[in-house]
């Protein structure tokens, strides 16, 4: 937590708080909370939940000891003013003991991510890295990209920046290693090499094209290189080149010379010279005004598998060690880490952190910042990034605020819109109807909360676009009611974007105004004259119909929201049709099971012509029963 200020008041987010003097009854409300809790605290480590009048949380935090710890809340005045907010806010609190420091620490990552507290500091990007999985349960073991948890049988290489770098890995892996990609299904089923044996990217053992000593031995050479031994499969590599060459095997020499041209493109595609470095990730912080940019190099084995630029939320007025704490403790929360850990800076709770990770790794695990050396470089280079990267985003922060501000005046709202919600429907010709709701910020999209709507009401006809608009409008606003009747979460739009004319807006607005909530902004967007993008008009709440000028930067990015929900909407709807491809009516038949459902599609020869088939027909068909042909014929026929 950061340290202690002594401000003379507070005032933030249009609420004003008294720091001296006469505190405001929430504040003096939340210290009784506090002490009424604190009156049962140990003095052993621990972590605590402030909540508040909901139950919903506030802040999560941890603590060498419980009693030191939540006694400060109670000092008003050495609280910063962020902290006095939330100490306002406090009706309860959650305390939860624990062995050691280190392990308040690892239990505090796992509830900020769990509750994502508004006093937290946040790490947004939270979403599984890829990796390189060599699964081992296959006498040819495959060679694939994986995500999530690892409980395949294997040896896992990462993690790797982001998905092109580990797909641009495995292709070159293809060509030197010639290890299969395929699925264990597909390879038990050839009969003739695939495509990739074709183009040297497979060695085909599904056909016995290779023995399984000779790929054993791929694997071998494989496992060497993602573990950084690379010096000695080149050099393997150039003897073999050699030796086909010498024998005058020129297509074998060839093949090995291909081979030695994907090690050097991989050996060379390193943004960040780390030979002779043992596998490490290495961060660098920088910081402007309220907004953090933590910049992440992962080293495996020697070489570079990517960065990737972090920008926590929840930094204002926290102290950057706490912020580069905390991320770290939630980035490493569902991730291995490495055996290094290196900072550009020094952190107070170093060796904390340290048992904190290696307690969860089951192996020491070193967080330092070094002095000297190729190190120092390694860092300095990430610092210039994290820099850059920042400044990147500041300048596109700018640029966004001021659309933003612009689409305020054109479309006429009172104020920047925090949440805006586009929605947008998907079916083809009536079938596997679905609805979607994409919600962006200034920030830009938000899509951990994207939600998507499958059409349920049986009074809906197949294709009815404004009764689809009706029913997701009317499910998100009543649940919206029923969780949020206050609005205090920030779950209710600011603005409302319809992918629609009139008509859907005026679906759109009755169904909102049949369960009470006639104050949200509402605006459609319909396709201009030919579908043409660019001149699209806007329909405004009043009725009134406005477009914007063809390079209107505020067009752009409405058009923006709005091709993100069709997208998004369309691939729901494929989602949903891929389930019912293999759909039959017959699966709805109840008491009909697989082996019966096949003899009648034998027998028949389609759903439908089951279905109208007549009850003799249907008792005459093989392995179908009196019984169970009066069931197929009364299901069908009522």
């Amino acid at each position: 937590m950061s340290g202690p200020q002594s401000p003379d008041r507070f005032n933030e987010d249009n609420a004003t708080y008294a720091v001296r003097g006469n505190e405001t009854p929430d504040l003096e409300t939340g210290m009784a909370a506090i002490r009424e809790t604190l009156n049962t605290l140990p003095t052993r480590p621990g972590v605590y939940r402030m909540q508040d009048s909901r139950g919903d949380v506030l802040y999560v935090g941890k603590a060498r000891s419980l009693k030191n710890r939540v006694g400060s809340y109670v000092q008003m005045n050495r609280l910063p003013h962020r902290l006095l907010r939330m100490v306002a806010q406090t009706r309860s609190m959650t305390i939860v003991t624990t062995g050691s420091e280190a392990e308040a620490l690892l239990l505090e990552a796992q509830l900020i991510k769990k509750f994502r507290p508004a006093y937290n500091v946040l790490l947004r990007d939270d979403k599984s890295f890829p990796f390189i999985l060599l699964r081992e349960d296959h006498d040819f073991p495959r060679i694939q990209k994986h995500r999530g948890a690892q409980k395949a049988k294997g040896k896992y290489f990462g993690p790797f920046a982001s998905a092109g770098s580990v797909n641009q890995t495995l292709n070159a892996l293809q060509k030197l290693f010639l290890l299969r990609s395929c699925t264990d299904s597909f390879f038990n089923n050839r009969s003739r090499p695939c495509l990739l044996y074709q183009i040297k990217r497979c060695s085909a053992p599904c056909v016995d094209r290779i023995a399984k000593e000779d790929y054993a031995e791929l694997v071998e050479d494989s496992r060497n290189f993602l573990s950084g031994k690379s010096t000695e499969v080149q050099q393997k590599l150039g003897a073999q080149m050699e030796k086909a060459a010498e024998e005058l095997d020129f297509e074998m020499a060839a093949l090995h010379r291909d081979r030695l041209k994907a090690l050097t493109f991989i050996q060379g595609n390193q943004a960040v010279n780390a030979a002779g470095l043992p596998d490490a990730d290495i961060f660098a912080l920088a910081a402007k005004g309220s907004t953090v940019c933590i910049q992440a190099f992962f080293i495996r084995g020697g070489q570079n598998w990517g960065h990737r630029s972090f920008f926590p939320a929840h930094t204002t007025n926290v102290e950057i060690e706490e912020v580069f704490s905390s991320f770290l403790m939630q980035f490493y929360d569902r991730m291995p880490p490495p055996k290094l850990v290196l900072l550009d800076r020094q952190l107070p709770d170093e060796a904390l952190l340290s048992e904190a990770l290696g307690t969860r790794a089951d192996y020491k695990v070193s967080v330092s910042k070094p002095q000297r050396g190729d190190r120092v470089k390694l860092l300095k280079q990430a610092s210039r990034n994290a820099e850059e990267a920042l400044d990147r985003r500041l300048a596109e922060s700018s640029t966004q605020a001021k659309i933003m501000r612009e689409m305020v005046d054109l479309l006429e709202l009172d104020a920047v819109p925090d949440r805006i919600e586009i929605y947008d429907n998907s079916h083809i010709q009536g079938t596997n109807m679905v609805g979607g709701m994409v919600v962006a910020g200034p920030e830009g999209f938000r899509k951990n909360a994207y939600r998507k709507f499958n059409i349920k009401n049986p009074d809906t006809a197949p294709g009815d676009d404004f009764a689809m608009m009706r029913e997701v409008l009317e499910r998100r606003f009543a649940r919206a009611q029923k969780e949020d009747p206050d609005r205090e979460k920030g779950e209710w739009p600011d603005l409302v974007l319809i992918d629609g004319g009139k008509g859907q807006m005026s679906a759109a607005r009755d169904a909102l105004e049949e369960i009470g909530v006639e104050d949200v902004v509402m605006i459609g967007v319909s396709k201009g004259p030919d579908r043409n993008a660019g001149r699209e008009t806007f329909h405004m709440p009043d009725g009134r119909e406005i477009n914007l000028p063809m390079n209107s930067p505020v067009l752009f990015y409405l058009q923006r929201l709005r091709d993100e929900a069709h997208r998004f909407a369309i691939g729901a709807h494929r989602q949903k049709r891929a389930k019912t491809v293999g759909h039959s009516s017959l699966d709805d038949v109840p008491g009909i099971g697989p082996a019966r459902k096949k003899a009648m599609l034998l027998h028949f020869g389609t759903a439908r012509a089951v279905k109208n088939a007549s009850l003799e027909d249907l008792q005459g068909a093989p392995g179908v029963s009196i019984t169970v042909a009066q069931k197929v014929y009364d299901y069908f026929h009522g």
